[in-house]
């Protein structure tokens, strides 16, 4: 069951979204509130699996709460401006809803939340195993594929999908890349920019602003250049002394 929360200055906004909610056999209301303090208030008291949150709204709207808030449970944008949707996309919210919100575009929307959050729960149930075989399983598609840590090359992310490289295949799955970054940590795993996480070992060549690995060039942004030559190179770069 999917716990969510409605986060809406709007009364009729938050009346149509408890409705859908209300004929969703997967979702669970745990509260409701009128701005992003209220939400707050509510993460502190209950779990919490989902929010529906709107962005024009009193004290702090959305977008601005989300660039200062970390760690929060899956989210869905909803407003009444479609102009927002860049931005939302750009702090790994699960979707975007449009004001009037169909059932039809809601259910689109919650079975996306619905795919992650299985993902999400066989992740956690087997992490013992993934750290002990060194594998995990994503979803792509309709199908859960295995992946083995060493055959990864590079991970590019697509707005909420990342896009798994290995020397002989490519997984595509919805999955925002912060939390594959935070399952690699501990691993030979490397952010070198916004849209890149990069394998250590595989890593060929470093050229420029940019790293080479199976003859692709992954662009390094500034504020990791320094660090990956010191995890890369080390004292492995012999020199002239």
């Amino acid at each position: 069951m999917i716990k969510c929360v409605i986060i809406d200055d709007e009364p009729l906004a938050r009346e149509c979204i408890n409705n859908y909610i209300t004929e969703i056999d997967f979702l669970e209301k745990v509260g409701e509130g009128t701005n992003p303090i209220d939400l707050t208030n509510i993460l502190s008291r209950e779990k919490v699996d989902l929010v529906f949150l709107d962005i024009q709204m009193p004290v702090i709207n959305g977008i601005d709460f989300l660039k200062i808030t970390p760690d929060l449970p899956m989210v869905i944008l909803t407003t009444a401006y479609p102009s927002y949707a860049i931005d939302g996309f750009e702090l790994d919210v699960l979707d975007y809803l449009v004001k009037p919100i169909t059932l039809k575009r809601f259910i689109k929307a919650v079975n996306k939340a619905n795919d992650f959050f299985t993902l999400q729960s066989l992740s956690n149930n087997s992490n013992a195993d993934v750290i002990k075989e060194d594998y995990f399983f994503i979803k792509c598609n309709q199908k859960f594929e295995k992946i083995y840590f060493d055959d990864i090359l590079f991970i590019q992310a697509l707005q909420n999908y990342v896009t798994i490289y290995t020397s002989d295949k490519k997984y595509i799955s919805l999955l925002p890349l912060k939390n594959v970054e935070r399952k690699l940590k501990g691993k030979k795993f490397m952010k070198i920019h916004k849209s890149y996480i990069v394998s250590l070992p595989k890593i060929d060549a470093i050229e420029n602003h940019q790293v080479m690995i199976s003859s692709q060039a992954i662009p390094i942004s500034r504020n990791y250049r320094k660090e990956i030559k010191e995890r890369v190179l080390g004292n492995k770069l012999w020199k002239n002394d």
